[in-house]
């Protein structure tokens, strides 16, 4: 099995919708701080989705398999990906990502994924924001009001719940306050020079959602589509389109 893939404090499984449900848990940036980590479960008939998967306990894991089988992993920005090849071996998971990203090269793309892309469930639509330096896309679930997925691109924080102390105390002053956000870090390292990626982000608000669920942070149930559009007004104030 995956030597690189530790497992971090987390919770257990927590049902979104029907056939929607979430881990939140954690990661270690560096030997100091440990920040948040979320990792959505789509079910279709009995065969289970991991978007932006984490590693979890034996205990955690039978409360996934007890909801299906494992069948597919999808990873919506090229920055995560170091649980990837844990469910690959593990369960045999086929792997479902955008082509073009370098950090994590492994397992090999299975399915590639794209805008308009068929997926492993239903109901769903992938928007790839073009032009950013590596690969990101958002995954949107077109049940009740609409549910939006992302990675890096988009966060949000209600609150600093699985980041350590240090963290905790460090987010709001460096760019990650208690807020819907779009992510700082991602954003300068993502926009090529001399480029802006505001369009990318506007053609989110053309979207149906009102929940929210990032990669990093707290699900926000609802009011996410005005929370979105204030975080990209927020993120591109005064900056060249």
């Amino acid at each position: 099995m995956s030597e690189k893939s530790k497992i971090y404090p987390h919770g257990k499984v927590e049902k979104i919708d029907e056939n929607i449900f979430m881990v939140r848990g954690s990661i270690k940036m560096n030997p100091l701080m440990r920040i948040t980590r979320n990792m959505a479960i789509v079910r279709q008939g009995d065969e289970l989705s991991l978007i932006n998967p984490i590693r979890v306990s034996r205990e955690v894991e039978l409360q996934i398999e007890a909801l299906g089988s494992i069948k597919h992993i999808v990873r919506l920005g090229a920055f995560h990906g170091i649980d990837d090849p844990y469910y690959s071996e593990k369960y045999s998971a086929s792997m479902w990502a955008q082509s073009g990203g370098s950090t994590y090269t492994v397992p090999k793309i299975d399915n590639e994924i794209s805008a308009g892309c068929q997926l492993p469930f239903l109901n769903a639509e992938i928007i790839e924001f073009n032009g950013s330096m590596q690969s990101e896309c958002v995954l949107l679930l077109k049940v009740g009001k609409g549910l939006l997925l992302t990675c890096d691109a988009i966060q949000n924080y209600g609150d600093y719940s699985y980041n350590n102390l240090l963290a905790k105390l460090l987010m709001p002053l460096i760019g990650f306050p208690r807020a819907t956000i779009v992510g700082p870090i991602w954003l300068k390292f993502m926009t090529p020079e001399n480029q802006s990626l505001e369009a990318e982000f506007r053609k989110l608000l053309n979207l149906e959602f009102d929940s929210l669920l990032a990669a990093h942070g707290t699900l926000l149930e609802a009011g996410a589509h005005a929370a979105v559009e204030k975080a990209i007004d927020k993120a591109f104030l005064n900056k060249k389109s």
